[in-house]
């Protein structure tokens, strides 16, 4: 099962130690236990939308952006759960190739060339 919470703990983590700011900084910033901010970013703790406002004013980060990066992460898990429980995807075919023979282009009279094309239609061009 995926948790929102914890993918959102994860981001909001992500976008501390990219600004290489710590725990306490930012709790103390945003007026929340260091503690508590804590388990927020390891996805413990359901943070409100007015924890999260806090969190984001004290990152000097948009919401927006944070619920982006987010719903990106949510949209990867998502597929990645759902590869893991389809079938296998069976290994692709080798197309068939039909030997073709047509005239040269070299304007030699009765010289034909042989091409392999896909079985599929082919449309081959003349200039």
């Amino acid at each position: 099962m995926i948790l929102l919470r914890r993918l959102l703990g994860d981001v909001l983590r992500r976008q501390r130690q990219r600004q290489g700011r710590t725990l306490r900084e930012v709790s103390s910033s945003a007026r929340v236990s260091l503690g508590y901010l804590s388990e927020v970013e390891r996805g413990q703790k359901e943070a409100s939308s007015e924890l999260l406002s806090a969190i984001c004013d004290a990152l000097d980060v948009r919401m927006s952006e944070v619920m982006r990066e987010v719903s990106d992460e949510l949209s990867l898990a998502e597929l990645a759960q759902s590869a893991a429980a389809s079938e296998p995807v069976p290994a692709p075919m080798r197309p068939m190739f039909n030997p073709m023979s047509v005239p040269s282009v070299t304007g030699v009279p009765g010289e034909r060339v042989t091409i392999k094309a896909p079985a599929e239609a082919v449309d081959v061009v003349a200039a």
